[in-house]
């Protein structure tokens, strides 16, 4: 008889590290047993914070891990970069509580990744009971609400089926099309908006700043004391807290140093501005920043082209920095799809989000479109670069919803 019953887990160190990561895979750092262990342990994701643990799982017949699900009971909607704002705020004024609710998401980190992890990755019947699964415990726990923040494309089939709303949004990627030197891929740019990006660089050197690659491994105690510290000010400076903290960062440096990159920007020796970077198998993902003061193109440096050379010296196919940002375009970021799905418990509520998000991606679709006017890829039509061609190309693909997109990936089944 095959084992059907989906468990719930009250954080991740109540489940076996190599079950979870023979599901989790080595492509997306954040979902690692590991990663979530410092996270979790170092309270930064806890009920304290307004995070407690409902990860889900099933085994096989054996007793095997044959499928499971990172899920969260949460108090707010901080973390998700899913702005639900406004519906939280209709609960409010109809007297009616929107939270607690269940979130599947890498607390965090705003990057598409796999929510519904499978041992056979077209193992259809598992990743529709963890769904299932997931409302079921969403209504017998009171909660308003189920989100799965940024699933894998392949999982949007599963995820509508199961009941649940698609939200579509936008982010700014670059794609490695095998550049030799960050001057290749300039050259693949406008003459002014090559210029532009060369006296962004040249200015940070005019100052005197300097930059090292630190995998985990290169770190220390002082250094993340001074990293974060830089990264909490900078933070504070926007009216809010960092996520993660000193504790989660020497967790996460010591047990996945080849996961985590710190890039600190130095002048005279002394440390003056940071990001730092999750790595997977063939992506490099921005997440944290700060300066103690405000340098000349020193964040367009330290958190864009930094990230740039790393990813074309160690044949990175994919930079995604994180959320928003126009101002990516202009540097040779282009806009891909992200998605999120969305069960809410109250029909009515549920039914008018649902008329929202139909809206709202004909909006986004117009939005990603009206980007391509803004690519700095020069136009080769008819250039014998085929190189340069295709960056151009594919950013204009991918603004107006004919290039791949991650939309259309093969679908689980």
């Amino acid at each position: 008889m095959v084992h059907t019953k989906v468990d719930v887990a009250g954080g991740i160190a109540n489940i076996d590290a190599d079950a979870w990561n023979s599901l989790a895979g080595s492509s997306a750092p954040f979902l690692k047993h590991a990663f979530l262990l410092a996270a979790e342990s170092s309270g930064c994701v806890s009920a304290a914070t307004g995070w407690s643990p409902r990860h889900l799982t099933l085994a096989d017949g054996r007793g095997c891990l044959r499928a499971a699900m990172p899920l969260y009971e949460k108090t707010h909607s901080w973390g998700e970069f899913v702005f639900d704002w406004a519906w939280a705020s209709a609960y409010h004024r109809a007297g009616v509580p929107y939270y607690p609710k269940l979130v599947s998401a890498a607390p965090f980190t705003p990057a598409s990744s796999r929510r519904l992890l499978l041992a056979d990755e077209d193992d259809t019947e598992a990743a529709s009971l963890l769904v299932k699964a997931a409302l079921q415990l969403a209504k017998n726990t009171g909660c308003s609400s189920l989100h799965v923040q940024f699933p894998n494309g392949r999982e949007l089939d599963v995820l509508r089926a199961a009941g649940l709303k698609l939200r579509k949004d936008c982010q700014f990627h670059w794609h490695n099309r095998q550049y030799r030197s960050f001057d290749e891929f300039l050259s693949t740019f406008s003459s002014a908006k090559r210029k532009k990006a060369r006296r962004d660089r040249r200015r940070v050197r005019e100052q005197g700043i300097e930059f090292r690659w630190l995998k985990g491994d290169q770190t220390n105690p002082e250094l993340w004391k001074e990293v974060c510290a830089l990264i909490s000010s900078t933070f504070l400076m926007r009216g809010s807290m960092p996520y993660y903290d000193y504790n989660f960062f020497t967790t996460l440096a010591r047990t996945l140093p080849e996961d985590i990159l710190v890039i600190p920007a130095e002048l005279d020796g002394t440390i003056v501005a940071a990001a730092v970077f999750y790595e997977g198998a063939d992506t490099l993902y921005g997440r944290y920043w700060g300066s103690n003061a405000d340098y000349n193109a020193l964040h367009f440096e330290t958190c864009y082209y930094q990230g740039i050379d790393y990813c074309i010296e160690k044949g990175l196919a994919t930079f995604e920095p994180g959320t928003q940002g126009e101002h990516k375009i202009s540097r040779g970021f282009v806009p891909v799809d992200t998605w999120s799905a969305h069960w809410l418990a109250q029909p009515n509520f549920f039914s008018a989000v649902g008329q929202y998000l139909e809206e709202e991606q004909r909006h986004v679709d117009e939005y990603m479109s009206a980007l391509g006017q803004h690519s700095p890829y020069r136009d080769t039509s008819g250039d014998d670069d085929q190189g340069s061609s295709a960056a151009g190309d594919r950013f204009r693909g991918a603004s107006s919803g004919t290039g791949q997109r991650q939309a259309s990936p093969k679908p689980l089944r």
